[in-house]
């Protein structure tokens, strides 16, 4: 259980294993972020320089409590959804219904104690339907139902989204809103609330290197409930578990942020695996937000501030595209990802297939 306002079904599941290595995220208070404290404005700053994953607590603060309700709401209604007969959730696959958005399944080389093949899920659900800048994609009865819980959630995190950015463009030094104006709630993006959920399966070495990626928007907010999450260590370049913690999100920068600021800020590598003993034998699911430059975003480095003073890289050469293109082929696996200037194996070193 969090504290007083923010309940959480974390307890109703098997503890994270005590014994095993972890990554060394910091945690970030969202309410000192609200007040401008800025001892945690810095220490948020040097982990988006540094790891670029850490904690966002979200206790003590309404809209971080609001957010740990939204998601305990939406974990309910998620877990409700992927029980629906595989038929009927296919009626949603992003084969039928957008580029992107909606319902994708993989299936795994092993069957269900009913000789069904198993499956990973996702469910898609883009921002801009929820907000009104589009017309709603098809979308399943259960989303339709539960539409003010989904974009009530979608406004709570684009308000912490935007709140995380107008940070940053503080620490760059850049011009108010020079990153802001890049990611107008009102504006078409690529942002969206996605529904995952993981079968019971064993450990693959081969499907935990396929699922090594670093995500290409620009700020991640993970809510989730068992282990599963893995980064790869910067500095002993080991794959290390994230552990969940009740009252916390999981925030993670993304390769538009690396873009913007010539390498500045971090995307890390990271993977979604089995969780640990005792945590392996259920089922995973978690609830994520992804938040995306605007559509028409043009995809290149920032003038001002810090960012003229890094240097000119090969990187700075390379064609350009909108957020939209950069999306699209990211997500089908045509294109790398980027990783920083500064240590560690880079990803552009070999392609990789993304999943986010």
């Amino acid at each position: 259980m969090g504290s007083a306002g923010v309940a959480t079904s974390h307890h109703l599941y098997p503890p994270f294993p005590s014994d095993i290595i972890t990554a060394p995220l910091v945690s970030i208070s969202l309410s000192k972020l609200e007040s401008g404290d800025e001892a945690e404005s810095q220490a948020f700053y040097d982990a988006s320089k540094k790891l670029g994953f850490f904690y966002l607590k979200l206790e003590g603060s309404s809209l971080g409590e609001s957010m740990v309700n939204g998601a305990e709401e939406l974990h309910k209604i998620q877990q409700e959804f992927f029980k629906q007969p595989n038929s009927e959730k296919e009626e949603f696959a992003r084969e039928k219904i957008d580029p992107f958005f909606g319902y994708r399944k993989a299936e795994l080389k092993i069957k269900d104690e009913n000789g069904l093949v198993k499956r990973n899920e996702t469910y898609n659900m883009r921002k801009d339907d929820f907000i009104g800048n589009a017309d709603p994609l098809p979308c399943h009865p259960l989303v339709t139902k539960n539409w003010n819980v989904l974009k009530q959630y979608v406004v709570d995190c684009r308000a912490a989204i935007d709140l995380m950015i107008g940070h940053l463009e503080t620490h760059l030094q850049l011009p108010k809103n020079a990153l802001a104006e890049l990611h107008r709630i009102t504006a078409r993006s690529g942002d969206h609330v996605r529904f995952n959920q993981a079968a019971i399966q064993p450990w693959s070495d081969e499907q935990a290197r396929q699922g090594e990626h670093t995500d290409f928007g620009t700020l991640t907010i993970l809510m989730n409930w068992l282990g599963g999450l893995q980064i790869r260590h910067p500095e002993t370049q080991e794959w290390v578990y994230v552990k969940p913690i009740p009252g916390s999100a999981i925030v993670n920068l993304g390769d538009a942020l690396v873009k913007f600021t010539a390498g500045i800020l971090r995307s890390n590598i990271h993977r979604v695996v089995p969780p640990a003993p005792p945590q392996d034998g259920l089922t995973r699911n978690s609830l994520v937000y992804f938040s995306r430059p605007e559509d028409a975003v043009v995809l290149r480095r920032l003038k001002g501030g810090l960012i003229n003073q890094q240097p000119q890289t090969e990187k700075d050469q390379e064609p350009e595209m909108t957020a939209q293109e950069w999306t699209l082929r990211r997500s089908v696996g045509d294109l790398k990802g980027v990783y920083t200037h500064k240590g560690g194996l880079e990803l552009r070193e070999r392609q990789m297939v993304d999943v986010k």
